[in-house]
């Protein structure tokens, strides 16, 4: 017969062996995300975040899958071998054109009235001076992507009609960068900083998109089903990245080393090169969005309008 003592003994027993139960095996691991990411500094903040350890703080593990280029980062993302990415509206509108696939969750980079993120840039001894001085003369491009969409959109806001603008396709930013840097391609687009690297090798910026920065941006991407399976993940990713832009932009000086160990910034421009301020959290206007469908569709690359609501989303922001 138990006495009174020994029953308050064995009821204390069988708690604590619970509380060590859930101690030991109750708590899941913490969910994994695997970013493809271009060796771009539009990436700068993930690789903070990581070497900080503002991923583990916010209970998320993230894998970081480097990339060469966007058709490889696009195969990989297709395959469902990576998670989330870096990439653009353009690209976007391209993985939905059929149905919902990938879902923007935050603007990477952008440029603004004083901080370009894309530029044409004429070649040196190339005569070209002024934007009016582009028409009729190739611009190197990569077709169907956002380097083809800001070029069209910033030459016709400086008054250029289609027929007056003409470009070739080069879709490896080395090679038009070498193109241009040979002068046997007179003008190209190209993203900074390798366009940082162009004007070092005597080129001139004939337009960027500082006079329209609503049109420069880069984006955080994640497929839609992934996003549905482990909402508290990308959540918890995008406040490790808010931390990781907030350290940056106070003293961005800190991670040249970092910026050069991984190919961010060419090593001619790392000692002086100026790293503008990250955008906070935030995503790309309907207005963004909705222009860069039009392009699209006027360019026979898109049949059907892709819808905003069903392609970004601003829930998961800290």
């Amino acid at each position: 017969m138990f006495t009174k003592n020994k029953f308050v003994l064995m009821l204390f027993i069988i708690m604590l062996s619970g509380v060590m139960l859930s101690a030991c095996g109750g708590k899941s691991e913490p969910a994994t995300l695997k970013m493809a990411l271009l060796p771009v500094l539009d990436t700068l903040p993930i690789h903070v975040a990581a070497q900080e350890g503002f991923f583990e703080a916010q209970g998320v593990k993230v894998e970081i899958i480097p990339v060469a280029s966007a058709p490889e980062r696009d195969q990989i993302i297709a395959a469902g071998s990576a998670d989330g990415m870096l990439n653009e509206i353009v690209s976007t509108l391209f993985y939905n054109k059929n149905e919902v696939q990938v879902q923007i969750v935050r603007t990477a980079r952008a440029a603004t009235s004083t901080a370009p993120l894309f530029r044409i840039l004429a070649a040196k001894d190339s005569g070209i001076a002024i934007v009016e001085d582009l028409k009729g003369v190739e611009i190197g491009i990569s077709d169907g992507t956002v380097i083809a969409y800001l070029t069209d959109r910033l030459l016709e806001a400086e008054g250029f009609t289609a027929d007056e603008i003409a470009t070739l396709s080069v879709p490896k930013i080395p090679d038009r960068l070498a193109l241009l840097g040979s002068g046997d391609m007179q003008a190209a687009m190209l993203p900074d900083p390798a366009s940082s690297m162009a004007l070092l090798g005597g080129a001139t910026v004939v337009v960027d998109d500082t006079s329209h920065p609503e049109y420069g941006l880069s984006v955080f991407s994640f497929r839609k089903d992934v996003i549905d399976a482990n909402p508290e993940a990308v959540r918890a990713f995008l406040a490790a990245v808010e931390q990781a832009v907030e350290k940056i932009n106070a003293n961005p000086a800190q991670y040249t080393a970092l910026m050069g160990e991984l190919g961010l910034v060419p090593g001619p421009l790392l000692e002086t090169y100026q790293v503008n301020p990250f955008p906070t959290a935030g995503v790309p206007s309907q207005a963004q969005w909705d222009d860069a469908v039009n392009w699209a569709m006027d360019k026979g690359l898109l049949g059907t309008d892709v819808a905003y609501s069903e392609s970004v989303t601003a829930a998961y922001l800290p």
